[in-house]
């Protein structure tokens, strides 16, 4: 299992009117995690594009806990439970104050742009994952 955890700060325009973080940010706040769970593992997705490789979203949940409000300091969690095959998965944490006020799904399928199918993982990728995945 890999885990990374990101810092935002909620801003002004994320909220309703009620003040309240509008629920689709927290999909915006997933793809924040997601991007830096990438690079943190010395992976960009510029640099995966660049090969012809892109990740569209498959599916996404989100649960909601508690309610986020502006100026919020929270931290975003990105987890890979499992190596990725021709999908990879991540769990998010939203935390607040130590709290997790939501909790999300996301899978995507890598995708070659030049044979227009689902295709494997760059090896660079599966190789700045294996360390976290292996058997002892």
């Amino acid at each position: 299992m890999y885990s990374h955890a990101t810092q935002i700060k909620v801003r002004y325009g994320e909220t309703d009117k009620m003040g309240v973080v509008y629920h689709s940010h927290y999909i915006e706040y997933y793809e924040v995690a997601r991007t830096e769970c990438m690079r943190s593992l010395g992976f960009t997705y510029r640099e995966m594009e660049e090969s012809g490789i892109i990740l569209p979203v498959t599916k996404v949940e989100s649960k909601y806990k508690d309610s986020l409000y502006y100026d919020d300091d929270i931290q975003v969690k990105a987890t890979i439970q499992e190596m990725p095959g021709f999908k990879i998965k991540f769990y998010y944490d939203v935390i607040k104050d130590e709290k997790v006020v939501n909790e999300g799904f996301t899978e995507l399928v890598f995708y070659d742009v030049n044979k227009k199918r689902p295709c494997k993982p760059p090896q660079l990728l599966l190789d700045s994952l294996k360390p976290y995945f292996s058997k002892n």
